[in-house]
């Protein structure tokens, strides 16, 4: 079964964390994890270049660290860089010190952000309680799940356009997983976002949330 968007009770449980930005100018927030990526990271900065979209990068610092030339593009372009650990460890199976040792080897390699999203979106709340003091974690209303195997551009597309609404913050992924579907549907996803009127804008540009 696929949760489009995290039930409400999990958010009212997780109120620190930001699961959308409500708001009355259509503003919605396009992200991808587990960038860079050779060659994928490319076609996507040159799709939303040609869209002129801007975009949330949250980034794995392994990847970073052999593609530093990629995050030099995305910032060149007006995009916007997150941390999403350095090693894409799953919180519920790593200690906490490790894990925070991992954000901080992450935050060593790459320009400076106060965002983190955690890979799979898995936070204890005492490792939520010790990341908050250095970062504002962002999840998401929508998951696209790009990354399913099974997924077609249909439902790919339904996921994203039949849920979104102002405030809204969409992850997909900038991985191998997801690269054939993305090449199949992102495009007509951003060009219809764009036609219902929405603007895609950054975490930086809304001061009240950083």
């Amino acid at each position: 079964m696929q949760i489009v968007k995290p039930p409400f009770f999990v958010r009212k449980i997780f109120p620190s964390l930001v699961w959308n930005l409500p708001n009355n100018k259509k503003k919605i927030y396009l992200t991808f994890d587990d960038s860079p990526t050779p060659n994928f990271t490319k076609w996507i900065l040159d799709l939303l270049s040609s869209l002129n979209v801007k975009a949330t990068f949250f980034c794995v610092g392994e990847s970073a660290v052999k593609h530093p030339k990629i995050i030099t593009e995305m910032i060149s372009q007006g995009h916007e860089i997150g941390n999403h650990s350095y090693s894409h460890k799953n919180a519920w199976f790593t200690s906490t010190n490790k894990y925070i040792t991992d954000i901080e080897k992450c935050k060593s390699v790459l320009p400076k952000t106060s965002l983190f999203r955690p890979p799979y979106g898995k936070l204890y709340p005492w490792q939520i309680r010790k990341i908050k003091q250095h970062y504002k974690i962002i999840i998401w209303d929508i998951l696209a799940y790009d990354f399913d195997k099974k997924i077609t551009s249909k439902k790919i597309k339904s996921n994203v356009l039949t849920n979104v609404e102002d405030g809204s913050i969409i992850v997909f992924h900038d991985n191998k997983k997801s690269e054939k579907i993305l090449k199949e549907s992102l495009e007509e996803i951003l060009i219809n976002l764009k036609e219902k009127g929405f603007v895609f804008s950054l975490f930086s540009s809304d001061t009240e949330i950083i």
